[in-house]
């Protein structure tokens, strides 16, 4: 069985920093990729980003690119997603998800392990 556990949300003030991590167990961690999806109160849930299986590519939403890097480590079954430069907007709970294959997908439908949320907060 695959669980997904992430960490790292918190409050933080505009223009600050925050680094999500979220652990993987179970097998072949290595085969799939990996996004990240948050959801805002009363929004429906949206992509953030997503790592290819290797690592070697990478993909980004266009509220979050030249903000935000989403790395792995396949030999710790970690993923993670560095935010930089936080706006208020940014506020919501933040998901990690295991895609269905190798390819990186930006829709929710490409995922099918996700794990419980972590909550962002971004306000002075």
């Amino acid at each position: 069985q695959v669980q997904l556990v992430e960490s790292g949300g918190g409050l933080v003030q505009p223009g600050g920093s925050l680094r999500l991590s979220c652990a993987a167990s179970g097998r072949s961690f290595s085969w799939y990729a990996m996004g990240w999806f948050r959801q805002a109160p009363g929004k429906e849930r949206e992509f953030v980003a997503a790592i290819s299986s290797t690592g070697d590519s990478t993909y980004y939403a266009d509220s979050v690119k030249g903000r935000f890097t989403i790395s792995r480590d396949n030999a710790k079954n970690m993923v993670y997603l560095q935010m930089n430069s936080l706006k208020p907007e940014d506020t919501a709970v933040y998901y990690c998800a295991r895609d269905k294959g190798r390819v990186i997908s930006a829709s929710a439908y490409g995922y099918d392990y996700w794990g419980q949320g972590t909550q962002v907060t971004v306000s002075s």
